[in-house]
């Protein structure tokens, strides 16, 4: 079959969709990836795949481009006629699924996460509901990655159930993902000298709790000084609820957060940890939460759609309130009081979980299904 893969990054290809790519390919599938060119296009190319650099501007929100991207999608499915689209991401989903209507192409879609529309709410919240309204229609299976975004979708007659389907996120690979022991010191006669590592691995947005890290590191270390705050990842200058480098050595110079920089491979800062926070407002089912369970750590998120599939309070890691850097500054300091055989305890029921649950292999059979689903109705 000849399967084109729409989505709004390279990056997102390399990082979360390599294995079910490389399967696609492994049945003698003909793969087209459409996504715009950035420095991962290369590695995208070395797949045996035909690569199609196709701009999408995620934070655009003008009228007249985005319809210019609509037809450009129309032109796209028309000139390559695939046998199956894959979207992933909101534009692909939502321009790529009135592309394939257009042509009869079918087409499976991939809710990640509801994305900053609907956390901001407001008028770009209605308008995205009802794009997704009327362009899922058509669609032949709709995947979400939390249960919660299922039924919200369903809640507002988006979509019927019959056409959804159910991901652990994108998965994790468990033989990449191994456990790593737990390298902290605690220095149980004094509290105050404790020492844990803490780390935040996001692209260093609003929506996923950067400041509430921050402050809650401020309150952290007025207590316990020698715990080490860390942040992990990329500065998206073209988004403009991106944090900038100017913010961040800020708050590095005022000892708040040591900045790691950016990293291809995070295997070696999560070793480095002692436990991964993600205080996000949304997820689908982040990806940074399974990879740190994977390698045997505890985890604290927060208590929302996307977080709480990976984090059980009081099992692998704790939950804390939303865009509360004081509930997050407890959580953190209870963390970091609990005993050596807790916070091991905790890093094992993690891998444990993600095993059962998580493994990558379950999403790619999904996928699999799906099109031999559509092969034979074709």
């Amino acid at each position: 079959m000849k399967i084109l893969i729409s989505i709004n990054s390279s990056w997102n290809v390399v990082n979360f969709r390599l294995r079910l790519i490389k399967s696609l390919v492994e049945q003698g599938n003909l793969v087209i990836i459409a996504a715009p060119k950035d420095k991962y296009s290369n590695t995208i190319e070395s797949l045996g795949v035909k690569y199609i650099n196709f701009p999408i501007n995620s934070h655009s929100t003008n009228l007249f481009s985005e319809i210019y991207l609509l037809f450009r999608f129309i032109k796209l499915y028309g000139e390559e006629r695939p046998d199956v689209v894959l979207a992933f991401t909101s534009k692909p989903n939502i321009y790529g699924s009135i592309a394939a209507s257009f042509w009869r192409i079918p087409i499976v879609n991939n809710i990640a996460g509801l994305g900053t529309a609907f956390i901001k709410g407001g008028t770009i919240k209605k308008i995205v509901e009802i794009l997704y309204r009327i362009t899922l229609k058509g669609t032949n299976k709709v995947f979400f990655q939390n249960a919660e975004d299922l039924d919200l979708f369903i809640k507002k007659n988006i979509i019927s159930r019959k056409k959804t389907g159910l991901l652990p996120g994108s998965g994790v690979d468990l033989k990449k993902f191994i456990p790593h022991p737990i390298n902290f010191t605690l220095n149980k006669s004094g509290q105050e000298n404790v020492q844990i590592v803490f780390l935040l691995i996001a692209r260093l947005l609003k929506e996923k709790g950067i400041m509430e890290y921050v402050e809650a590191s401020r309150i952290v270390k007025s207590k316990l000084p020698n715990v080490k705050i860390a942040l992990l990842g990329f500065i998206d200058k073209e988004n403009p609820n991106s944090f900038t480098s100017n913010q961040i050595e800020n708050w590095t110079a005022q000892g708040l957060v040591e900045y790691w920089g950016e990293s291809d491979d995070v295997r070696y800062q999560i070793a480095l940890a002692d436990c991964v926070v993600l205080p996000s407002y949304r997820e689908g089912t982040p990806r940074v939460l399974l990879e740190a369970a994977a390698m045997g750590r505890p985890l604290i998120a927060t208590n929302v759609p996307g977080c709480r599939e990976i984090v059980i309070n009081g099992y692998n890691g704790l939950l804390c309130k939303e865009k509360s850097p004081e509930d997050l500054a407890e959580k953190m300091i209870s963390m970091a009081q609990q005993s050596t055989q807790n916070i091991v305890k905790w890093g094992q029921n993690s891998r444990t979980l993600v095993e059962m649950k998580f493994d990558e292999s379950i999403v790619v059979n999904k996928y699999l299904n799906e099109i031999s689903e559509i092969r034979i109705n074709r």
